[in-house]
């Protein structure tokens, strides 16, 4: 059954929870110790100014959420509602990159495509709104995904507001 897509609403949101839960605990194995997995949960997690934005997309198969994940006009590169340090001010599409937020697969649906699927979703929606560059903060376990459709890494951080270092990646992308 080939994938639909769709964007989400507040009715999603627990389920969208569900999968992100998921998707952290389960795909961050061999990337993250157990103590960066429980510590990342403060930086990651569902961000509903994206669902109000309206740019927050689920991927489905069938009934079956198979992934989400979206872009953002607004200056937040990552984290969700709980992660201290949020700044929904407005970007400039003519100087300031779109950003790439909140992407999780469902682990049953990993390595099908539902990453890139995501990935072209938002580049054509930030383009169409005006925005030449996107920008991502991607996790170890999706540094290969975001390299392989066309982000550039530009800057390694670790975020320990969780507690223990949580290596990730600032990315960049023409469009």
């Amino acid at each position: 059954m080939p994938f639909t897509h769709r964007l989400a609403t507040p009715e999603d949101i627990p389920a969208l929870t569900e999968i992100m839960n998921i998707s952290i605990a389960e795909l961050q194995k061999g990337f993250l110790t157990e103590a960066q997995i429980a510590s990342s949960r403060t930086v990651m997690g569902i961000d509903t100014q994206l669902i109000e934005d309206r740019t927050y997309f689920i991927v489905e198969e069938g009934q079956e959420i198979a992934g989400c994940g979206g872009w953002s006009r607004r200056a937040t590169l990552y984290g969700g509602d709980h992660t201290p340090g949020r700044e929904p001010t407005l970007l400039d599409p003519s100087t300031d990159p779109a950003r790439v937020r909140a992407m999780y697969t469902n682990p049953a649906f990993a390595r099908r495509g539902v990453g890139r699927l995501i990935l072209d979703l938002c580049e054509r929606a930030a383009a169409a709104e005006g925005f030449t560059t996107l920008e991502l903060m991607g996790t170890l376990s999706g540094e290969p995904l975001y390299k392989a459709y066309g982000f550039e890494p530009i800057e390694r951080i670790e975020d320990d507001r969780g507690g223990a270092p949580v290596p990730l990646v600032r990315m960049r992308k023409a469009i």
